[in-house]
C-alpha cells in the first residue's frame, strides 16, 4: 500500500528564501503535518537543512493561518516557512 501523496505550494520569506535561492516552489509529498514535511525538506540538500534545522527557530503557516508541527497538510495546501518576526 502507497501512502497518501499531496502537491502544495511553499513559500520561503526573509532569510530561508535568500539562504533557498528561491521564494517558493511546488512539492509532492507524502508528508501529513508540516513537520513531517519540514523532516522531508531538511533531508532534501544541504541548503534545505541548514536552513531548516530543528534546532532553528522557524515558523509555519498553512494557508496563510499560523501552524504547529502537528498541524494536518491537505492536498493543495499552501505552506510558508519563515524566521520570527519582531517589530518595534
Amino acid at each position: 500500500m502507497t501512502a497518501a501523496t499531496r502537491t502544495l505550494k511553499l513559500r520561503y520569506f526573509a532569510s530561508l528564501r535568500e539562504a533557498l535561492g528561491t521564494d517558493g516552489e511546488s512539492v509532492t509529498t507524502a508528508a501529513d503535518s508540516v513537520g513531517a514535511l519540514r523532516q522531508e525538506l531538511i533531508a532534501r540538500s544541504d541548503a534545505h537543512a541548514d536552513a531548516l534545522a530543528l534546532g532553528k527557530a522557524v515558523r509555519a503557516a498553512v494557508n496563510q493561518v499560523m501552524a504547529n508541527d502537528t498541524h494536518a497538510l491537505a492536498d493543495g495546501d499552501e505552506v510558508a516557512f519563515f524566521p520570527p518576526v519582531t517589530g518595534g
